[in-house]
């Protein structure tokens, strides 16, 4: 049993995973972003709910993955984690915890069992708010696990543009290498394009060898139309990753958000030759939601978006259940939640 699984599947088979891409962001080369296009915008305007719906049903009726294979791609799944702490009771000591839980996600009997030997299963990043940014920065060094901010406002974004820059470099300055902004939904309610353009390349400018994640709110962006432009925007203003949500809406990460939001990123691709990195965020909290995802990327783009440097999960409690489901694969019992605490 290795980290890197195989597939069983109904319907057409998959091709096993290959080896991880190289370590570190370098492994592609950066969106440089785009003027803004309205004329591409308007040829994205098109958006079929009921078609997105029916396919986003189908992904998760179409593909079983069993036993070891389940395992092997629940391993992925912790390997493609922002371990995420936004509470408002958040503390140095809570980052400090989360960040040992980070270094070691997996009990040593877990590790044995699984037969992993000195495979190194790791979330990609751990995701705090910006004054926890120099503990978290020094509770993970040498670990090569990222340390991502979320910033401008969060979650909202409402506060004065030079703010939400500042913050910005902020937490750059503090070590983050990667910065999570929110845009104004108002701008894509109102379909303020350029204003939009304009402070995402502003976000982008700040944000300097940090990569940066825009999250787009989809839960109170009203319709997938609006998802499709503003993902677009956001691509061509330099974004690395789209994000759906900051966890925070009534509504966040959906299938059928996912499905338009990776559209775009193919789209964006195709035009451009570049590869945008996607982030589901919000809700994802089971071991099965983590499956249902991954083979989203699989089949709408293919094996290289099963990578860090381009699909991550906004996560908490979506690692202990992984764990669970991990121990009742060993052992056929399912373990108390709090014997996998997260901080």
């Amino acid at each position: 049993m290795t980290s890197t699984p195989t597939r069983q599947t109904t319907g057409a088979s998959l091709h096993a995973l290959p080896k991880a891409a190289p370590a570190g962001h370098g492994a592609l080369p950066r969106n440089p972003g785009m003027a803004l296009d309205i004329g591409w915008l308007e040829e994205m305007r098109h958006v079929n709910r009921s078609a997105l719906e029916r396919r986003a049903q189908t992904l998760t009726k179409r593909r079983s993955i069993k036993a070891d294979n389940q395992a092997a791609w629940l391993l992925r799944s912790i390997s493609l984690m922002d371990l995420t702490t936004l509470s408002s009771h958040d503390t140095d000591e809570r980052v400090r915890r989360l960040c040992a839980k980070a270094r070691n996600p997996l009990s040593a009997d877990l590790i044995a069992g699984l037969g992993l030997g000195d495979t190194a299963i790791r979330p990609a990043a751990v995701c705090v708010y910006h004054p926890f940014v120099a503990t978290a920065v020094k509770a993970l060094e040498g670990t090569g696990i990222h340390v991502a901010a979320v910033s401008t406002a969060f979650p909202h974004g409402l506060s004065p543009l030079e703010t939400r820059i500042a913050e910005i470099r902020a937490s750059v300055g503090d070590g983050a290498d990667e910065i999570d902004v929110v845009i104004p939904r108002g701008l894509v309610l109102g379909a303020k394009w350029q204003e939009l353009y304009d402070e995402v390349a502003q976000f982008r400018e700040a944000c300097g060898e940090a990569h940066l994640k825009v999250i787009l709110g989809t839960g109170e962006l009203s319709t997938l139309r609006n998802v499709m432009l503003a993902s677009m925007v956001s691509m061509m203003a330099g974004a690395d990753f789209i994000k759906t949500s900051t966890g925070k809406e009534s509504v966040n990460a959906t299938l059928p958000v996912g499905l338009i939001m990776t559209r775009a990123i193919r789209a964006y691709e195709e035009r451009t030759g570049f590869k945008i990195g996607f982030k589901p965020a919000g809700g994802i909290s089971t071991a099965k939601a983590s499956l249902d995802w991954l083979v989203l990327m699989k089949e709408e783009l293919g094996r290289r978006w099963l990578e860090p440097d381009l699909f991550r999960f906004g996560a908490s409690s979506l690692l202990t259940d992984i764990e669970r489901q991990l121990e009742h694969h060993l052992t056929g019992r399912y373990s108390a939640a709090h014997r996998h605490a997260m901080a």
